[in-house]
């Protein structure tokens, strides 16, 4: 190794142990680890990853439940809109609820405006995976992807319309669940982190040097482990200005300017995704999502390159959004694609 990349290494490391004492990261283990997600496994409509199904299935006249070892969901089968959604607190060496049940989303509900759902839900169920899709009306589809894990990338909608036009999501947070600006990105905005930097204010950028932008987190004092975000891909958030000005936020950012404490609504693309990404993948400083509407993958792997900033436990109440809602955004209308 040449004493360029040694120092290179160096400061890449010194970057992120500035940090690590004072805030809490994720349990001792690699980025979404197979072992976060031992013994998972989902039972759906009378189907189980135990015995993996792939089939299509009736479509119930009401909610189905989605239960797993660590995570459960219901599912409306009208829109494929998804209702508490949450942590059981199974026990796991990446658990990040103390134990406890969390519920982390009231709702994720997608606007199909006029469209509608029709025919069987087509099911796959394959040890810690399932997927959920349904068909309707002027080539509308959505797809449900969900991984049975204690932490890591467990969680995307994928909206699809013949008309190619987005679809609005409204994401509410659980009671006790709110989102906040993660002062540890705040405190490094503008450095270049990561494996393959040379220098924290040039760089240069890299798939393994990234710059630190602002990073809105999900967090709940009930769980003082607990740490996750919405991911988006080729999605648009919708600002909601009545939201803003109780947020001091003085540097103006979009990525928290007009954000509620407690809901946040998006317009994804046709094909697109809204996904949930939870412990060391939720304080990565990571290159934004592609700009991929076919045959997207949730995750890219980065084998340890990136830097983790971790996360404050609990969240100071200054970085706390708000109010918690509101109804602006909600008529908005829909972005182009």
């Amino acid at each position: 190794m040449t004493s360029h990349r040694i120092k290179a290494l160096a400061a890449f490391a010194a970057a992120v142990l500035v940090l690590v004492t004072p805030l809490v990261t994720a349990p001792a283990a690699s980025a979404a680890s197979s072992k976060f997600c031992d013994g998972g496994g989902f039972t759906v409509l009378g189907k189980s990853g135990t015995n993996e199904f792939r089939g299509t299935v009736p479509a119930p006249a009401g909610r189905f439940t989605v239960q797993g070892k660590y995570t459960r969901f219901d599912v409306d089968p009208a829109t494929l809109g998804i209702y508490d959604h949450g942590f059981t607190g199974a026990a796991n060496v990446g658990d990040m609820t103390g134990g406890r049940a969390t519920p982390l989303y009231a709702s994720k509900v997608p606007d199909h405006r006029g469209l509608t759902m029709t025919g069987g839900i087509e099911l796959r169920v394959r040890k810690e995976t399932v997927e959920i899709s349904r068909e309707g009306t002027g080539g509308l589809s959505v797809k449900i992807t969900a991984k049975d894990c204690a932490q890591g990338g467990i969680f995307q909608m994928e909206p699809e319309r013949g008309d190619g036009a987005r679809t609005r999501i409204v994401h509410t947070l659980a009671d006790n669940t709110f989102y906040y600006d993660n002062p540890a990105f705040r405190a490094q905005l503008g450095k270049f982190l990561g494996s393959q930097c040379t220098d924290v204010a040039t760089g240069p950028p890299d798939q393994f040097c990234v710059q630190v932008t602002p990073r809105v987190n999900i967090a709940a004092d009930s769980a003082p482990g607990l740490v996750l975000r919405d991911s988006a891909q080729v999605a648009t958030r919708i600002r909601q200005a009545s939201c803003g000005p109780d947020f001091t936020n003085t540097l103006g950012l979009a990525e928290t300017r007009d954000h509620c404490g407690g809901v946040s609504v998006w317009d994804v693309a046709s094909g697109g995704r809204m996904g949930m990404v939870t412990g060391e993948d939720a304080t990565e400083v990571a290159n934004p999502p592609t700009n991929c509407t076919t045959d997207c993958q949730a995750e890219n792997g980065v084998n340890g390159e990136l830097a983790v900033l971790g996360f404050p436990s609990p969240a100071p109440t200054a970085s706390r959004l708000a109010p918690r809602s509101s109804t602006d955004g909600l008529d908005s209308p829909i972005t182009a694609p």
